[in-house]
């Protein structure tokens, strides 16, 4: 009888021992574990996402070990109800409760951004101000950027000193927290030009003995002009070869940024703006760049097509770039395009 109470109460205290250790284990995970991506990644919650598909969510991209402690987690700290929706920067090094606090405070949470190819500063600032950024900020950086941006990326030891950042802002989709500051704003964009410049385009620059300044401005110019890859190489040789000519690039993207307006056409008396850069007027590139180019832009300024075209214009009506050889065909063509 002894020897069988001995074995009941050691079978509680195994039973005991199991249902603490899980309990131990269960906790464990809830408030220690981690996820397998170790990286930080934005992670997107979409208006009427609950804890059920959030925690799956989260599981899918391996920021939590299991879904189980997420939900667990969110339903004893009274947080079912409180996720807001948006975008996160998480990663798979936080604990359960860092990405719950995360995921339901406002202040965490991230704006997406978009830059697209050809935007000059002002248009940026005008995005950054309608998501609650200083677009007013952004303009005063981008014409006096201080040391702090200037000394730590490479790329600015290529430029002339007192170059403000027109041209070097790199048209791309961000994420913006509501706390960062707007030199950190503008550091996260020039810190993706820097990386988009690698050091093979770097070399090649150095090889054809231009300067970036060249290369950019070159770039902005082509951006605004033509649309496709292929467009852009055709158009970049004949810029080249008219500055190699002693010819003036006569590019209408460059009255357009003097007149702060864009025509299908323009007219002699806009071509007749005293401007340095007006490239009707003065021959060669102008001063700096007239927009922020995107990689393609910038590939086709450092690798332009060598061809017989020594023209070009787009059809207002469906936006194709049509080329020709010589004047006589240029004028054809633009009757052709009704121009």
């Amino acid at each position: 009888m002894q020897n069988k109470t001995i074995k009941i109460l050691g079978l509680i205290l195994i039973l005991l021992a199991i249902v603490a250790g899980s309990f131990f284990y269960f906790r464990y995970q809830v408030y220690y574990s981690h996820g397998d991506y170790k990286s930080i990644r934005m992670f997107k919650i979409e208006k009427g996402e609950g804890s059920r598909i959030v925690s799956e969510n989260l599981v899918q991209e391996k920021l939590i070990s299991g879904k189980w402690y997420f939900y667990y987690y969110m339903q004893t700290h009274d947080l079912i109800n409180k996720i807001l929706p948006g975008d996160y920067q998480l990663s798979g090094n936080m604990t359960i409760p860092e990405i719950a606090t995360s995921i339901t405070q406002e202040q965490n949470k991230f704006s997406k951004i978009t830059f697209p190819e050809g935007w000059d500063s002002k248009k940026m600032a005008e995005r950054l101000s309608a998501n609650n950024f200083s677009g007013d900020e952004f303009l005063e950086i981008v014409k006096n950027p201080p040391s702090e941006l200037t000394g730590k990326y490479s790329f600015f030891s290529l430029l002339p000193e007192g170059t403000n950042l027109e041209g070097y802002l790199f048209p791309d989709t961000y994420f913006f927290s509501q706390k960062f500051s707007t030199v950190e704003i503008t550091g996260k964009i020039l810190n993706n030009f820097d990386n988009q410049l690698s050091s093979d385009l770097r070399e090649e620059i150095k090889k054809q003995k231009k300067t970036l300044n060249e290369i950019i401005t070159m770039a902005s110019i082509i951006e605004k002009e033509v649309r496709n890859d292929e467009d852009r190489k055709i158009v970049s040789g004949i810029f080249w070869n008219r500055i190699k000519a002693g010819q003036a690039l006569q590019s209408c993207a460059t009255i357009s940024f003097i007149l702060g307006v864009s025509k299908d056409q323009y007219s002699f008396e806009d071509t007749r703006i005293q401007s340095p850069y007006n490239t009707y007027l003065n021959q060669g590139l102008p001063p700096g760049p007239i927009s922020n180019p995107g990689i393609s832009s910038i590939e086709a300024a450092i690798y332009p097509a060598q061809t017989n075209y020594n023209y070009f214009l787009s059809d207002p009506q469906s936006g194709r770039t049509v080329f020709s050889k010589n004047i006589e065909e240029h004028n054809a063509n633009k009757v052709k395009v009704g121009l």
